[in-house]
């Protein structure tokens, strides 16, 4: 009865909280100022029709070099936890015919929609961290389908650090070609042509060394977390 009670009472004081910010809440019906300079840039300035790319991968370009940072910070940490630990159980059980059939059909499909999304974020919806974190899924799809399927460690260590190494040098040429307040501003590049691969200056690499880097950590992690040996 007590636990109830203290359930309705906190429900109650969140409500109590967030009921100004909902009855001030109005729908607005123009841009405001902001706003119409990152649509404005994102167009005209950048020549990237997806206003949302615009603004993590270059107005906001240091927000994005901070998660990226952080995600590398947890996949160290994981790492360092769980890095060689002693299995106390049995060894998981291999996938079923099916499953592994699947697999051998579906991840190669999927790592290749994994770069389309990275290197098309300019275009479309999508970008890095959602490209890497699809490439991950078909390193995890495989670790389900196959008991005895092993990331190579000097691969994913590679990859990791040179996609940072690069996402940080393509950042400080915009330092040098384009001013002292340019960090990962794409436009270094040429603009290319409207709604091209090829287009919106550097932002296609910047991505694509975003969503290597995030893959790569984040497959990391899932081998971290299988243990030695490919235990669960």
């Amino acid at each position: 009865m007590i636990k109830q009670l203290l359930v309705v009472l906190a429900l109650a004081g969140l409500a109590w909280l967030l009921w100004p910010f909902l009855a001030e809440f109005r729908v607005s019906e123009s841009n405001n100022a902001l706003a119409t300079e990152y649509i404005h840039g994102s167009i005209n300035e950048l020549n990237m029709p997806n206003v949302v790319t615009a603004v993590v991968v270059t107005y906001r370009g240091l927000d994005t070099l901070g998660e990226v940072t952080v995600l590398f910070l947890a996949t160290a940490g994981v790492g360092f936890l769980l890095k060689r630990r002693e299995l106390k159980g049995g060894k998981r059980r291999a996938g079923t015919e099916i499953l592994r059939t699947g697999a051998s059909f579906l991840a190669p499909l999927i790592v290749m929609f994994g770069v389309y999304i990275f290197t098309h974020g300019h275009l479309s919806p999508g970008g890095g961290f959602q490209g890497g974190v699809v490439i991950a899924s078909a390193m995890l799809l495989l670790c389900l389908a196959y008991v005895d399927f092993d990331f190579s460690h000097r691969l994913l260590t590679w990859l990791e650090s040179l996609s940072g190494l690069a996402y940080a040098g393509l950042g400080l040429l915009g330092l040098v070609l384009l001013g002292a307040s340019s960090f990962l501003d794409p436009r270094f590049m040429p603009a290319g042509n409207w709604l091209r691969l090829f287009s919106a200056g550097a932002v296609p690499l910047i991505y694509s060394c975003v969503g290597l880097k995030v893959g790569a950590e984040l497959s990391t992690v899932l081998d971290s977390l299988r243990g030695p040996g490919g235990a669960a």
